[in-house]
């Protein structure tokens, strides 16, 4: 039945929904895999959700983007996840096993949608992200480090943690506007912060 589906649907969305992103649960120090710092760590879903809505700001700013393509790229791009987890670098998962494994994971998920055509959607979109070839694909890319960094720079605010090790890996990762440019804003702003702590201000 088409309503089992979708049951189906919202237990994936669920599992997202509460499943914390790796990076902040913990970290690689070394060959030590570490508990992280943060006390509340963001969720995939909470990830998604934010980067739709950046993606949704960059309208009439990068030409012959389309931004609700980039909307829908930045919901379903992490959505394999609900099945296989955050796997990150320091899992000892190999690319090409992390893509089978997330590759079946979505097509199981976009099985759930009630129009097939719809569902195939979903599919083409998380493999247009993986490729890495469209303007879109690009786009989120930089999204999905964008907010990392953003990310890290609020909990190193709010729990007065050190997370340069997240904003070290990113130092090459921005390389078409108007990214360039959050990313230089941002880290001046972080930079300012680390002094002003550095100095006993708050």
């Amino acid at each position: 039945m088409a309503f089992d589906n979708i049951i189906k649907l919202l237990s994936a969305l669920d599992a997202v929904k509460h499943l914390k992103r790796t990076g902040w649960v913990h970290s690689n120090v070394g060959n030590n895999l570490q508990f992280s710092e943060v006390p509340e760590p963001e969720t995939v879903a909470s990830h998604m959700y934010r980067m739709a809505v950046l993606a949704m700001s960059l309208e009439g700013q990068i030409e012959g983007l389309s931004v609700v393509r980039a909307v829908y790229m930045c919901l379903v791009h992490d959505l394999a996840e609900a099945i296989v987890g955050d796997i990150t670098p320091h899992c000892g998962i190999s690319d090409e096993e992390k893509f089978e494994r997330e590759n079946k994971a979505i097509q199981k998920i976009a099985s759930f949608v009630p129009v097939a055509a719809v569902g195939h959607q979903w599919i083409e979109l998380w493999r247009d992200y993986e490729a890495q070839e469209t303007l879109e694909a690009k786009v989120v890319k930089h999204l999905d480090k964008f907010d990392m960094i953003a990310q890290a720079f609020d909990y190193e605010r709010k729990y007065g943690l050190d997370l340069s090790p997240f904003f070290e890996s990113t130092k090459s990762a921005f390389t078409m506007a108007p990214f360039v440019t959050w990313d230089i804003e941002l880290r001046k702003q972080r930079d300012q912060w680390v002094k002003d702590r550095s100095m006993g201000n708050k």
